[in-house]
Protein backbone atom coordinates (compact mmCIF):
# COMPACT_ATOMS: atom_id res chain seq x y z
CA UNK A 1 0.00 0.00 0.00
CA UNK A 2 1.16 3.54 -0.78
CA UNK A 3 2.65 5.12 2.35
CA UNK A 4 0.24 8.07 2.27
CA UNK A 5 -2.79 5.85 1.79
CA UNK A 6 -1.58 3.78 4.72
CA UNK A 7 -1.35 6.93 6.84
CA UNK A 8 -4.78 8.07 5.63
CA UNK A 9 -6.26 4.69 6.59
CA UNK A 10 -4.67 4.86 10.05
CA UNK A 11 -5.82 8.46 10.54
CA UNK A 12 -9.41 7.54 9.68
CA UNK A 13 -9.24 4.59 12.06
CA UNK A 14 -8.11 6.89 14.88
CA UNK A 15 -10.86 9.41 14.09
CA UNK A 16 -13.55 6.74 14.08
CA UNK A 17 -12.33 5.17 17.33
CA UNK A 18 -12.26 8.57 19.04
CA UNK A 19 -15.35 10.04 17.35
CA UNK A 20 -13.45 12.98 15.89
CA UNK A 21 -14.69 13.11 12.29
CA UNK A 22 -16.68 16.33 12.63
CA UNK A 23 -14.23 18.20 14.83
CA UNK A 24 -12.51 21.19 13.26
CA UNK A 25 -8.81 21.92 13.04
CA UNK A 26 -7.04 25.15 12.15
CA UNK A 27 -3.87 24.96 10.09
CA UNK A 28 -1.51 27.92 9.71
CA UNK A 29 0.84 27.81 6.75
CA UNK A 30 3.47 30.45 6.06
CA UNK A 31 2.23 32.45 9.04
CA UNK A 32 4.87 31.39 11.55
CA UNK A 33 7.81 33.75 11.43
CA UNK A 34 11.32 32.27 11.72
CA UNK A 35 11.42 33.43 15.34
CA UNK A 36 8.09 31.74 16.06
CA UNK A 37 9.31 28.53 14.39
CA UNK A 38 12.82 28.20 15.80
CA UNK A 39 13.30 31.11 18.19
CA UNK A 40 16.44 33.22 18.43
CA UNK A 41 19.50 31.19 17.43
CA UNK A 42 23.17 32.06 17.36
CA UNK A 43 23.57 30.15 14.11
CA UNK A 44 21.94 31.92 11.15
CA UNK A 45 22.02 29.29 8.38
CA UNK A 46 19.13 27.08 9.47
CA UNK A 47 16.78 26.62 6.47
CA UNK A 48 13.90 28.02 8.52
CA UNK A 49 15.74 31.33 8.87
CA UNK A 50 16.45 31.97 5.19
CA UNK A 51 13.03 31.27 3.73
CA UNK A 52 13.94 27.95 2.13
CA UNK A 53 11.41 26.19 4.32
CA UNK A 54 8.07 27.24 5.80
CA UNK A 55 6.64 25.82 9.00
CA UNK A 56 3.11 24.48 8.91
CA UNK A 57 1.34 24.34 12.25
CA UNK A 58 -1.96 22.61 12.96
CA UNK A 59 -3.78 23.27 16.21
CA UNK A 60 -6.19 20.76 17.71
CA UNK A 61 -7.58 20.69 21.25
CA UNK A 62 -4.78 22.91 22.49
CA UNK A 63 -1.99 20.83 20.98
CA UNK A 64 0.19 21.67 17.98
CA UNK A 65 1.58 19.53 15.21
CA UNK A 66 4.07 20.80 12.65
CA UNK A 67 5.46 19.93 9.24
CA UNK A 68 7.67 21.62 6.64
CA UNK A 69 6.54 22.88 3.25
CA UNK A 70 7.53 25.28 0.49
CA UNK A 71 3.88 26.32 0.05
CA UNK A 72 2.19 29.42 1.45
CA UNK A 73 -1.49 29.02 2.21
CA UNK A 74 -3.87 28.12 5.00
CA UNK A 75 -6.62 25.67 5.80
CA UNK A 76 -9.53 25.48 8.19
CA UNK A 77 -11.96 22.59 8.17
CA UNK A 78 -13.00 19.31 9.74
CA UNK A 79 -10.75 16.36 10.32
CA UNK A 80 -12.95 14.41 7.92
CA UNK A 81 -12.17 16.94 5.17
CA UNK A 82 -8.45 16.73 5.87
CA UNK A 83 -8.54 12.94 5.82
CA UNK A 84 -9.92 13.09 2.26
CA UNK A 85 -7.37 15.51 0.80
CA UNK A 86 -5.49 14.60 -2.39
CA UNK A 87 -2.15 13.51 -0.95
CA UNK A 88 -0.32 13.60 -4.26
CA UNK A 89 -0.09 17.38 -3.70
CA UNK A 90 2.79 18.55 -1.46
CA UNK A 91 0.71 21.35 0.11
CA UNK A 92 -2.02 18.87 1.04
CA UNK A 93 0.61 16.51 2.43
CA UNK A 94 1.83 19.26 4.79
CA UNK A 95 -1.72 20.01 5.96
CA UNK A 96 -2.42 16.32 6.52
CA UNK A 97 0.90 15.56 8.27
CA UNK A 98 0.76 18.55 10.63
CA UNK A 99 -2.85 17.69 11.50
CA UNK A 100 -1.99 14.03 12.06
CA UNK A 101 0.75 15.13 14.46
CA UNK A 102 -1.54 17.52 16.36
CA UNK A 103 -4.34 14.97 16.72
CA UNK A 104 -2.04 12.16 17.84
CA UNK A 105 -0.31 14.52 20.28
CA UNK A 106 -3.70 15.49 21.76
CA UNK A 107 -4.47 11.79 22.24
CA UNK A 108 -1.08 11.28 23.93
CA UNK A 109 -0.04 8.75 21.30
CA UNK A 110 3.12 10.71 20.42
CA UNK A 111 5.24 13.57 21.70
CA UNK A 112 7.84 16.05 20.38
CA UNK A 113 5.70 17.47 17.57
CA UNK A 114 6.82 21.13 17.84
CA UNK A 115 10.26 22.25 16.63
CA UNK A 116 12.91 23.00 19.21
CA UNK A 117 13.82 26.68 19.74
CA UNK A 118 16.59 29.08 20.71
CA UNK A 119 19.59 27.13 22.03
CA UNK A 120 17.84 23.75 21.74
CA UNK A 121 18.78 23.01 18.08
CA UNK A 122 22.45 23.18 19.08
CA UNK A 123 21.85 20.98 22.11
CA UNK A 124 19.94 18.49 19.96
CA UNK A 125 22.80 18.38 17.44
CA UNK A 126 25.32 17.60 20.18
CA UNK A 127 23.12 14.81 21.57
CA UNK A 128 22.64 13.35 18.11
CA UNK A 129 26.39 13.36 17.45
CA UNK A 130 27.06 11.66 20.79
CA UNK A 131 24.38 9.06 20.07
CA UNK A 132 25.80 8.24 16.65
CA UNK A 133 29.38 8.05 17.93
CA UNK A 134 28.38 5.69 20.76
CA UNK A 135 26.07 3.47 18.70
CA UNK A 136 27.85 3.37 15.34
CA UNK A 137 31.58 3.44 16.04
CA UNK A 138 33.75 3.00 12.94
CA UNK A 139 30.76 2.99 10.58
CA UNK A 140 30.11 5.19 7.57
CA UNK A 141 27.38 7.75 8.24
CA UNK A 142 25.15 9.05 5.45
CA UNK A 143 23.22 12.18 6.38
CA UNK A 144 20.22 13.49 4.40
CA UNK A 145 19.10 17.12 4.71
CA UNK A 146 20.92 20.37 5.33
CA UNK A 147 20.88 20.74 9.10
CA UNK A 148 24.00 22.80 9.84
CA UNK A 149 24.28 22.19 13.59
CA UNK A 150 24.00 18.44 13.11
CA UNK A 151 26.49 18.41 10.23
CA UNK A 152 29.02 20.42 12.22
CA UNK A 153 28.70 18.31 15.36
CA UNK A 154 28.88 15.01 13.49
CA UNK A 155 31.99 16.33 11.73
CA UNK A 156 33.60 17.14 15.07
CA UNK A 157 33.30 13.48 16.07
CA UNK A 158 35.68 12.52 13.23
CA UNK A 159 33.05 10.13 11.88
CA UNK A 160 33.16 9.04 8.22
CA UNK A 161 30.39 11.35 6.96
CA UNK A 162 28.73 12.13 3.64
CA UNK A 163 25.81 14.57 3.31
CA UNK A 164 23.06 14.70 0.69
CA UNK A 165 20.84 17.71 0.01
CA UNK A 166 18.59 19.06 -2.75
CA UNK A 167 19.38 22.77 -2.42
CA UNK A 168 21.69 23.87 -5.30
CA UNK A 169 23.07 26.63 -3.07
CA UNK A 170 24.77 23.95 -0.97
CA UNK A 171 25.47 21.15 -3.44
CA UNK A 172 29.10 20.99 -4.46
CA UNK A 173 30.25 23.23 -1.62
CA UNK A 174 31.88 22.37 1.67
CA UNK A 175 29.90 23.26 4.76
CA UNK A 176 31.61 22.85 8.11
CA UNK A 177 34.33 20.89 6.39
CA UNK A 178 31.91 18.44 4.75
CA UNK A 179 31.14 18.35 1.02
CA UNK A 180 27.40 18.61 0.36
CA UNK A 181 26.48 16.13 -2.38
CA UNK A 182 23.52 16.03 -4.75
CA UNK A 183 20.55 14.23 -3.19
CA UNK A 184 19.54 12.86 -6.60
CA UNK A 185 22.71 12.39 -8.64
CA UNK A 186 24.83 11.12 -5.74
CA UNK A 187 22.09 9.16 -3.97
CA UNK A 188 23.14 5.67 -5.08
CA UNK A 189 26.84 6.27 -4.40
CA UNK A 190 26.21 7.49 -0.87
CA UNK A 191 23.75 4.69 -0.05
CA UNK A 192 26.23 2.07 -1.27
CA UNK A 193 28.99 3.66 0.82
CA UNK A 194 27.02 4.19 4.04
CA UNK A 195 26.51 1.73 6.88
CA UNK A 196 23.62 3.81 8.24
CA UNK A 197 21.53 6.74 7.04
CA UNK A 198 20.19 9.61 9.13
CA UNK A 199 17.31 11.12 7.15
CA UNK A 200 15.30 14.27 7.77
CA UNK A 201 11.67 13.56 8.54
CA UNK A 202 10.67 16.34 6.14
CA UNK A 203 11.18 13.80 3.32
CA UNK A 204 7.67 12.77 4.31
CA UNK A 205 6.37 16.12 3.01
CA UNK A 206 8.02 16.07 -0.42
CA UNK A 207 7.47 12.39 -1.10
CA UNK A 208 11.15 11.42 -1.21
CA UNK A 209 10.72 9.30 1.93
CA UNK A 210 9.82 6.38 -0.35
CA UNK A 211 13.47 6.24 -1.45
CA UNK A 212 14.52 5.29 2.08
CA UNK A 213 11.96 2.67 3.11
CA UNK A 214 13.35 -0.43 1.39
CA UNK A 215 17.12 -0.04 1.75
CA UNK A 216 19.40 -2.79 2.97
CA UNK A 217 21.01 -0.57 5.61
CA UNK A 218 19.51 0.91 8.81
CA UNK A 219 17.66 4.20 8.29
CA UNK A 220 16.85 6.50 11.20
CA UNK A 221 14.65 9.55 10.67
CA UNK A 222 15.15 12.72 12.67
CA UNK A 223 12.94 15.68 13.54
CA UNK A 224 9.41 16.56 14.59
CA UNK A 225 7.66 16.38 11.19
CA UNK A 226 7.65 12.59 11.08
CA UNK A 227 6.44 12.08 14.66
CA UNK A 228 3.03 10.64 13.86
CA UNK A 229 4.06 8.70 10.77
CA UNK A 230 7.03 7.13 12.58
CA UNK A 231 4.68 5.85 15.28
CA UNK A 232 2.10 4.48 12.83
CA UNK A 233 4.63 2.97 10.41
CA UNK A 234 7.09 1.74 13.06
CA UNK A 235 9.99 3.84 11.73
CA UNK A 236 13.01 4.61 13.95
CA UNK A 237 13.11 8.30 14.91
CA UNK A 238 15.46 10.60 16.78
CA UNK A 239 14.29 13.94 18.14
CA UNK A 240 15.93 15.07 21.34
CA UNK A 241 14.66 18.59 22.04
CA UNK A 242 11.30 19.12 20.29
CA UNK A 243 8.23 19.84 22.36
Amino acid sequence: MDIYEKLREEFKRIMEEEGLEKEEVLVHIGQLTPEESIGVTKRQDFPLLNGKEQMVQAEFRGEQGQAFTSSRAGFSGTLQEISNLDLTDDYNKAVFISTLNAVMKSLKMIDRTVHCRNEEPEECAMELADFVKNQYTNQNIGFVGYQPAMIENLGKQDLPLRVLDLNPEHIGHKRYGVLIEDGIKDFDAVVQWADILLVTGSTLCNGSIVNFLSLDIPVIFYGNTIAGAAHLLDLPRLCFKAH
